[in-house]
């Protein structure tokens, strides 16, 4: 009789090389190589993409399996959202631009305001200022310069916009200002003025030389009546230092009706 072949058994693993399996592949897991560690990551990426796509298919589907009713429906409540949110765009815009513009004019007004303070503070005599000019330089003869003489130059300097006016470095003139004979010299808002009289004046220098030497003027009338001699020099700058304290009106009060 012919040999019968014998029976194979399927070779098994022993425990022990089992159990050193496990180890290698959790040992894998845990050190796993840079490569290793780009394999997960793209098999992540994978599934991440297959869940996205299944998730739009199914959107899709849902759409799809809509009544043409249904789409109009759905298509006229997103047009109604885009254009609830177009109109909430334009009031926000709207709104925006009314606050910039609110800022602009009040930004205007308080400048406004600040240069009409600065203005009002020289003109009153409050500040020290500077700019171009002329210095006028009155030197008595035989006799006195007049009250009159001095408060002609005073005038016909305002009258060629002056925009300060000083005596003798020390004394600022302002429109309460006052001149009275005084012995040995003139009495400016209570100060003795003594000869040489020196006025320096801050303005446009031909226009305020104008208003002195035409014919029958202020230079004229000193030296054929009061027998002085005036000297007269146009300056790109004069400093006046001297001010006047601040005095709060006590009669007149600002109308605002008008």
């Amino acid at each position: 009789m012919p040999e019968q072949p014998k029976p194979r058994h399927e070779a098994r693993p022993s425990p022990e090389d089992e159990d050193a399996g496990r180890k290698r592949l959790a040992s894998t897991l845990r050190h796993g190589s840079r490569a290793q560690v780009v394999v997960a990551i793209l098999l992540a990426v994978l599934g991440f993409t297959a869940i996205v796509q299944v998730r739009n298919t199914e959107q899709d589907n849902t759409y799809a399996g809509l009544r043409e009713q249904d789409l109009i429906e759905i298509l006229n409540a997103l047009t109604g959202t885009a254009e609830r949110a177009r109109r909430e765009r334009d009031r926000l815009e709207q709104t925006r631009d009314e606050l910039q513009s609110e800022n602009t004019s009040r930004e205007a007004a308080l400048s406004q305001t600040q240069e009409r303070a600065r203005t009002l503070n020289i003109l009153a005599g409050l500040v020290p200022v500077t700019g171009p000019g002329i210095r006028i330089t009155i030197e008595e003869g035989a006799g006195p310069v007049s009250v009159g003489s001095l408060l002609d130059i005073v005038q016909e300097m305002r009258t060629a916009d002056a925009e300060a006016i000083e005596f003798n470095d020390q004394y600022r003139v302002v429109a309460q200002s006052s001149f009275n004979e005084a012995v040995g010299g003139i009495e400016l808002d209570g100060n003795l003025l003594e000869p040489p009289y020196v006025i320096e004046v801050i303005g446009d220098p031909h226009s305020l030389n104008g208003g002195l030497s035409f014919a029958g003027g202020p230079i004229e009338t000193l030296e054929q009546y009061d027998g002085a001699t005036v000297e007269v020099e146009e300056l790109e700058s004069i400093d006046i230092e001297s001010v006047r304290e601040f005095v709060r009106p006590v009669n007149a009060e600002a109308d605002t009706g008008q």
